[in-house]
């Protein structure tokens, strides 16, 4: 396959992620929150920590981790009811929400937390394509945030994150393996896939199937190739971004008394990264 003859109807090749940017800080009462956005796909993250854990875990001393998701009435073409209007929870919000929580409670350490509940928060407001992959890569970011911020106030004593991770989106449009589908390629899309990988590259999830015709083994190693790939780019950006808020911390530390941790992220002012 050769990426440089392919066009697709961004112009993108098809190894080239959609532009990425996430601001930091949106929210003022999570500990850590960010709006993600990657095209034209927007995924607001929060990232909040209580008292007490499911039933199932009283008197362990471990902690939980749970995560909710929904579209926002305006995120798609045709308006999407309210949950709370409707006299269930919509089957595809509860599937996302137990993907991402089971994504990250392979990655944190809640034996750390004692008997205390973290929540992951997405809500999706634009939809075009890969809102669960922005959901977990938006909130891995505020749950390094929330981080930071627990062990400068030492409700924790130790990190809690024991492996870097983000997802990508694979689909075959018309034979093309691509990286990262906007919504019309997924609509065209005969196989796709979600991977959720982390940074010592190892599979945390991966979901996905054909849809209308078998796909061949040679083809899934081109989609798992460009997996790898796409997670790459993400990791890289991830990389730059901690550098720059580190640079940042120790600019403003030679004009300033800092306490003994300097934040990676400043939670004080909303601040901007993109790739």
């Amino acid at each position: 396959m050769d990426s440089k003859k392919i066009v697709r109807n961004d112009r993108r090749t098809p190894d080239q992620l959609r532009p990425v940017s996430f601001s930091h800080g949106i929210y003022e009462f999570a500990a850590g929150s960010l709006l993600f956005e990657m095209g034209k796909t927007k995924v607001l993250c929060a990232v909040s920590i209580q008292n007490g854990v499911p039933p199932f875990l009283r008197g362990k001393g471990s902690g939980w981790l749970t995560a909710e998701y929904a579209l926002l009435p305006t995120s798609t073409m045709t308006r999407t009811q309210r949950e709370s209007m409707l006299a269930r929870k919509d089957g595809r919000s509860v599937e996302i929400a137990r993907f991402i929580g089971r994504c990250f409670r392979s990655v944190v350490d809640l034996s750390i937390l004692g008997e205390r509940t973290i929540t992951i928060d997405c809500d999706v407001l634009q939809a075009d394509g890969g809102t669960r992959t922005a959901a977990i890569t938006g909130s891995f970011l505020a749950l390094e945030m929330a981080q930071e911020k627990w062990l400068q106030s030492r409700l924790i004593n130790k990190p809690i994150i024991t492996e870097n991770i983000t997802a990508v989106s694979v689909g075959v449009v018309h034979e093309n393996v691509l990286l990262d589908l906007n919504y019309e390629e997924d609509s065209a899309a005969t196989a796709d896939f979600n991977f959720v990988i982390t940074q010592t590259d190892k599979i945390v999830e991966m979901q996905g199937g054909a849809e209308s015709a078998p796909l061949s083994w040679d083809t899934f190693e081109q989609v798992r190739i460009m997996a790898r790939h796409g997670a790459g780019q993400l990791f890289a950006l991830y990389d730059k971004s901690k550098k720059e808020h580190h640079d940042a911390a120790l600019l403003e530390g030679s004009h300033h008394k800092q306490s003994d941790r300097t934040p990676l992220f400043s939670l004080k002012n909303r601040q901007q990264s993109s790739l």
